[in-house]
């Protein structure tokens, strides 16, 4: 038995199907009745629902389990609380491994949101439990094309001229699943996990141009603005958690590039990861969107 947090999230809903197709069983963690019953339509029976910061909820979820991958909500104001409760259920439950999503450069405390993985990873090396810690750099994440669908535009909240580097879920998931599966190979490890290239906004913008045939305009938003897509039908007067961490990102990536290696991901996954162009081709195309008749290359790395 396997137990999956934030399950019914970004992470969660790529893992679990890959986790059943290899025959393992799957518990899944969630806050909602909703998220319970979309996680049951992907074919998992054992679902928990409630506040992992609560001890009791976390006993209940690792009671039985061999290994837990746990996915800390990042916009969740208790998201660290959430992570020291569930490895002191782990460590009570004599869980065999714990294989933590954290993210890339979490040393990197001006960010609110790594501060708190940060926090998470020395509690997790301090518990005596054997540990896989995963850092993945910025996700390529359908919601951030949305706009390109609807307006044919690309927006970022921070400087359109600054690097970042990326990596698809699908890639974190199938390392995910490799740690989960084979245990003893990944104790121990820290593994980054970064696709190829380094972009500007511009340079992300060409290629989107590219990949659809047609010109997407690429435009600089304030955090404020983006947090609409994030928060939905919220009042944002009640996210103050979610506004600081989103106003962190807007900041320290309009001061910074934030980029990694590729190595690392390329050997675990024995393969070169999904790149930009191909994430934004997989998109359209479960989109249905029209596939013009030549595409520009893509830009260089």
């Amino acid at each position: 038995m396997i137990l999956v947090t934030a399950a019914n999230g970004n992470q969660g809903r790529l893992l679990i199907p890959k986790l059943l197709r290899a025959g393992h069983a799957v518990r899944a963690a969630v806050q909602s009745e909703a998220s319970a019953a979309a996680l049951r339509e992907l074919g998992v029976s054992d679902v928990v629902v409630g506040d992992l910061s609560r001890p009791e909820v976390a006993a209940q979820a690792v009671a039985g389990v061999r290994a837990i991958y746990h996915v800390g909500p990042t916009l969740h104001p208790r998201e660290r609380e959430m992570g020291f409760t569930v490895i002191d259920a782990a460590c009570e439950a004599g869980v065999g491994q714990f294989v933590f999503s954290s993210v890339l450069h979490a040393i990197v405390t001006d960010l609110v949101q790594h501060e708190i993985k940060r926090d998470v990873e020395e509690y997790l090396l301090g518990s005596g439990l054997e540990f896989t810690i995963l850092q993945p750099s910025n996700y390529m994440l359908p919601l951030k094309l949305r706009p390109v669908f609807e307006r044919d535009v690309f927006e970022l909240s921070w400087s359109l001229e600054r690097r970042q580097s990326l990596v698809d879920l699908d890639d974190v998931t199938e390392v995910a699943a490799l740690a989960l599966t084979e245990p003893e190979r990944h104790a121990g490890a820290t593994y980054e996990l970064v696709a190829p290239g380094r972009y500007t906004a511009h340079e992300l913008g060409a290629i989107i141009s590219g990949v659809l045939g047609r010109e997407i305009a690429v435009r600089q938003i304030d955090a404020d603005t983006y947090a609409r897509a994030w928060l939905g039908d919220r009042d944002p007067a009640g996210a103050e958690h979610e506004l600081r961490v989103l106003r962190s990102i807007s900041s320290r990536y309009s001061a910074h590039d934030f980029v990694g290696n590729p190595n690392v991901l390329t050997w675990l996954l024995g393969r070169t990861p999904t790149s930009f162009e191909a994430f934004v081709r997989r998109e359209a195309a479960r989109r249905g969107a029209p596939r013009p008749e030549t595409s520009r290359p893509p830009i260089p790395a």
